[in-house]
């Protein structure tokens, strides 16, 4: 029987398990093209970049790990630009 506190739990979970939330920063991978640019601009290598677990449920679809991810988080008025590699 499903009663009002396991309806509420069976609405959380397929909340979760949508693509986005509105609070949730914009994740995107990065093209080979931009990872390039990206990494020859800062003169350093994928491996001293942060990382983010290939689990991560905030990932775009088709990431795999070694890609690289521009996480777009909006922080009062501005825009501040993260970059993680998928491990």
């Amino acid at each position: 029987m499903l009663n009002i506190y396991s309806a509420a739990l069976v609405l959380r979970i397929k909340c979760h398990n949508e693509k986005m939330h509105i609070l949730q920063p914009k994740h995107a991978k990065l093209n080979k093209k931009e990872i390039e640019e990206f990494l020859s601009k800062l003169n350093i290598s994928k491996s001293q970049l942060p990382k983010i677990f290939s689990t991560d449920p905030a990932l775009p679809e088709g990431c795999e790990i070694g890609d690289i991810i521009k996480i777009e988080r909006k922080e009062g008025d501005k825009i501040n630009i993260y970059f993680r590699v998928i491990v």
